[in-house]
């Protein structure tokens, strides 16, 4: 039986205007464990003042490290997302990314298939973005780095294409990670989709879509930042069952867009988890919520 490890997406700062200390600060004291940064190349004037929370890949990454560490968090991911179909972009960056990662001691990186040429076809896009899949995988595999595909755009909307780009590849390097925002912005089922992939995601993003986003934007776009866990459309609870009776450990991230959400999604998540955790029996197997406990009425999902 495997462990939910629950952390947080420093993207909860964006639409706050603030910067990395502040986030991996506010990560901390709401009590998440896990934290996913960004990083990116170069110098960049917003993340340099404050107000927006990437790191530097020039910097050192033992700052990161021991930005971390001193806050009593550990990094789950380094978002590291680069347009696979794009490689003159994206395998230095990849490259660069995986690098970092193995010395601030984060397990993987996070990619998605991101925006494509506007005069590619689509098999050649799957040609670049297996080029770019694979170079990254010979730097990724000496060092036990992973490579989390994430549900974000054209190539990974379904279970099909996604399946088809986790096939370019064969190296052990490459993971997924699901969205569940995403893949419910999609026309999906998250956790049916969870079901059928459960053996290859270690890495979750934890989205919520308030209903009315989801009214206004399924099937019009493939991400977004989301709401509060439980105060939108997704049934958590099936989700949580299935992480935890899979035979490994899975990072659920929660990626949401202010502080006040990530308060709420912690609280309620955390709840669910530990629910979860109260009712699996010696063996692995799963019961349900016994009646008149004190869990019974934490609701799978909040109706608006």
């Amino acid at each position: 039986m495997g462990d939910i490890k629950l952390g947080l997406n420093l993207e909860f700062a964006r639409l706050e205007n603030q910067g990395f200390d502040w986030a991996m600060d506010h990560a901390a004291g709401v009590g998440y464990k896990y934290i996913e940064p960004m990083v990116h190349w170069g110098r960049e004037l917003l993340s340099a003042a404050g107000y927006f929370h990437s790191r530097s890949m020039l910097d050192d990454p033992l700052i990161l490290k021991r930005a971390a560490e001193d806050r009593g968090l550990r990094i789950s991911s380094l978002s590291s997302h680069a347009p696979l179909a794009k490689p003159d972009v994206a395998v230095e960056y990849l490259r660069q990314s995986i690098r970092y990662a193995a010395e601030v001691g984060a397990p993987m990186i996070m990619v998605d298939d991101g925006p494509t040429p506007a005069w590619t076809s689509e098999d050649e896009n799957y040609t670049l973005m297996r080029y770019t899949l694979q170079e990254a995988a010979l730097v990724a595999e000496p060092r036990g780095i992973k490579i989390a595909i994430e549900t974000h755009g054209p190539y990974t909307a379904t279970p099909e294409r996604l399946d088809k780009i986790m096939r370019l590849v064969d190296s052990p390097a490459l993971t997924i990670n699901l969205d569940t925002g995403n893949s419910y912005l999609s026309e999906n089922d998250p956790h049916e989709w969870l079901e059928q992939i459960i053996g290859r995601v270690s890495h979750m993003h934890a989205k919520d879509i308030s209903h009315d986003d989801a009214k206004r934007l399924r099937g019009k776009v493939r991400g977004m930042l989301g709401c509060a866990c439980g105060e939108g459309v997704i049934n958590w609870k099936p989700i949580v069952d299935t992480l935890t009776r899979a035979d490994h450990d899975v990072v659920l991230s929660v990626e949401c867009g202010s502080l006040d959400a990530a308060k709420k999604s912690y609280t309620y998540l955390s709840a669910l988890i530990d629910e979860a955790k109260t009712l699996t029996l010696v063996d692995g197997a799963k019961t349900t919520t016994a009646p008149g406990s004190p869990l019974a009425d934490i609701p799978s999902r909040r109706t608006p």
